[in-house]
């Protein structure tokens, strides 16, 4: 019996220090919240809302790449998702909120290329005309 605790207590050692090894002790200083982004509205120059970010773009080693933004339509019908460079979404905080604001218009985005979700292989894809 006395084995079998020493072994219970070992492993649960192994298994605690395991666990610690895959946590941080503190938030990245430079990170944001996906939060930050995702459903968030996007505005142009001229304060016009121009769509809402629908999803967040990672390659492979965590880097966000780009933003899926949902344009035109009412209330979810009728609406064209477009991906645009993450890098071309700037963030600015305007009376204690933050505001996302594209240098494009809601017109330029209605007729730039559409995306689709497809669930199958879990990737955006070209919609097709």
């Amino acid at each position: 019996m006395k084995k079998f605790a020493i072994g219970c207590i070992m492993a649960a050692a192994i298994a605690s220090a395991a666990h610690a090894a895959n946590t941080m002790p503190s938030a990245p200083t430079e990170s944001w919240t996906i939060s930050n982004y995702y459903k968030q509205n996007v505005y142009d120059p001229k304060e016009s809302k121009i769509g809402t970010i629908d999803d967040v773009l990672v390659d492979k080693s965590g880097k966000v790449t780009g933003l899926v933004i949902g344009v035109g339509g009412f209330l979810g019908a009728g609406e064209k998702d477009v991906i645009v460079p993450y890098t071309a979404v700037k963030s600015q905080k305007k009376d204690d909120k933050w505001w996302l604001t594209l240098d494009e218009t809601k017109d330029s985005l209605k007729a730039a290329p559409g995306f689709k979700y497809d669930r199958a292989s879990t990737t955006w894809k070209p919609e097709s005309k």
